[in-house]
């Protein structure tokens, strides 16, 4: 019998030489509790926490604790059921248009999880007839939404208004639709996306332009709508996605548009037709985890104060970082096996970051993730940097 598993000896290969070589396995970190937003337990010690995307620090909203709990007590804890079938609680609906409302939308869905959203919201869009113009640098989702809906696919180089509008023009005689699909901040970099120069081009070019602001919302613009409030060009982008993982501290996935076909989107949505939807626990947690954020704009001041902080204070150390300011900040190095070593340090010295590998990074170079919160202290990013430098120094960096 053909071993099912033999496609996968390259991976085996690679995986079992990076954990040779490592005194831990960087892919199965466990935390064992939280003891705050910015600190937790990692192999028994206190570990700086650099490394979770929980930007404002609300997966710790005691708001949002207690109205989970409050909602599990008087509402269980699941649906058992898809957003098609018994699956749609009153909270769901609520929660939606609270979302609508705040990106000043006509019409929301609520998804069970980010990657969902994305799956769920391109299958939807597109199909064999149409093109998507991607972002070389996109998410996982994004793609895997991509070779779900069967639509062509034509990639631009990252962040390239001129190669987006070169490539677009090309297509002038096409007769199917035309979605551009760009992110906010790029989850590996923390580069910004131009959306502002993009929608000047979709609209020379007749095509639509989704923005997913997974790792924006919350984090940038007046209100934390994202790059687009922030750029000034929200009128211009056609559907906004994002997750709730990241700004608001738990779970979940949504798509704003202010296009009347959302309805048909609900009945086509495979991933949105065919997966349990959110507990009514999350649900209430993230409205109130909402509520936190928007009553609460100091916490932006706050996490743009502490980016800048780790930003500078990594480059003053003679660390690579890219050039965008943002709360994700990523450190460039040129080895996997330097990378391995440099991640390993920094744990053994209590600080946790994300060790992102080839082919997952965007340039084919290890890097050395940090995603910063409104809830560090300055005195913990100065920590941080502080054992960034030593490790660097004795790597000869």
């Amino acid at each position: 019998m053909t071993d099912i598993f033999a496609k996968h000896q390259g991976l085996r290969e690679a995986y079992e030489g990076l954990t040779a070589a490592s005194p831990r396995n960087p892919f199965e970190v466990v935390i064992e509790r939280p003891i705050s937003a910015s600190v937790g337990i990692i192999e028994g010690r206190e570990t700086l926490l650099f490394g979770t995307n929980n930007y404002l620090g609300l997966s710790q909203s005691k708001k949002a604790i207690e109205a989970a709990v409050e909602t599990a007590e008087t509402m269980g804890v699941g649906t058992t059921g898809s957003r098609i079938a018994n699956g749609t609680f009153g909270l769901h609906r609520k929660l939606e248009a609270k979302l609508a409302e705040f990106f000043r939308r006509k019409h929301c869905m609520v998804f069970s999880t980010g990657y969902q959203a994305n799956l769920g919201t391109i299958s939807a869009l597109v199909n064999k007839d149409d093109v998507l113009l991607l972002d070389a640098d996109s998410h996982a989702s994004i793609y895997d939404g991509a070779k779900l809906s069967g639509a062509q696919v034509i990639r631009f180089r990252h962040n390239d208004p001129v190669d987006l509008e070169k490539r677009l023009a090309r297509l002038k005689d096409h007769t199917g639709a035309k979605l551009i699909i760009a992110e906010g901040i790029y989850s590996m970099t923390g580069n910004v996306a131009p959306l502002d120069k993009f929608v000047d081009i979709k609209t020379r070019h007749g095509a639509y332009l989704m923005a997913d602001e997974a790792h924006s919302f919350g984090v940038l613009g007046a209100h934390g709508r994202g790059v687009a409030e922030m750029q000034g060009c929200e009128d211009g982008i056609d559907f906004v996605v994002g997750t709730f993982s990241k700004s608001l501290g738990t779970v979940g996935g949504y798509c704003v548009t202010n296009h009347d076909g959302v309805d048909l989107m609900r009945l086509c949505s495979r991933p949105y037709m065919f997966t349990a939807s959110l507990p009514p626990e999350i649900i209430a947690a993230t409205m109130a985890a909402l509520e936190d954020m928007q009553a609460r704009p100091e916490l932006r001041t706050k996490l743009q104060e502490n980016a800048a902080r780790l930003h500078a204070g990594l480059q003053k150390v003679g660390l690579k970082t890219g050039e965008h300011v943002s709360p994700v900040v990523a450190v460039t190095l040129e080895t996997v096996d330097q990378a391995v070593g440099f991640w390993n340090a920094l744990l053994e010295n209590g600080v946790y970051v994300n060790l992102s590998l080839p082919p997952a990074t965007p340039d084919n170079r290890p890097l050395l993730r940090c995603s910063v919160m409104a809830a560090h202290s300055p005195e913990e990013i100065d920590r941080a940097v502080a054992v960034f430098g030593e490790v660097a120094r004795h790597f000869g960096l």
